[in-house]
């Protein structure tokens, strides 16, 4: 039996959607830079895509993280029942 059973989906969902709105707010950035400067730097461009892209997840994004959220804790707090139940057994 896997040691993840089913509950790493949400971890990929979420870091599939953060790369893929990366990707969009680069090529958007990109294209309006481009297009007012004629030429596109590329490192401005990507600090301003990381910029973009991590404002517009926080407010797109906040099922996926929550649903990430909620599956993390779920795993933390079974770890820690089965030390303390381990706990007591010895």
């Amino acid at each position: 039996m896997s040691p993840y059973p089913v509950g790493v989906k949400e971890f990929w969902v979420y870091t599939a959607l953060r790369l893929l709105l990366f990707v969009a707010s680069f090529g958007i950035v990109a294209g309006i830079w481009g297009a007012l400067a004629e030429d596109a730097p590329i490192f401005p461009v990507l600090l301003v895509a990381l910029l973009v892209s991590g404002v517009a997840s926080y407010f797109l994004l906040n099922a996926q993280r929550a649903a990430l959220a909620a599956r993390v804790e779920r795993r933390a707090s079974a770890a820690v029942e089965r030390m303390r139940t381990k706990e007591d057994d010895d």
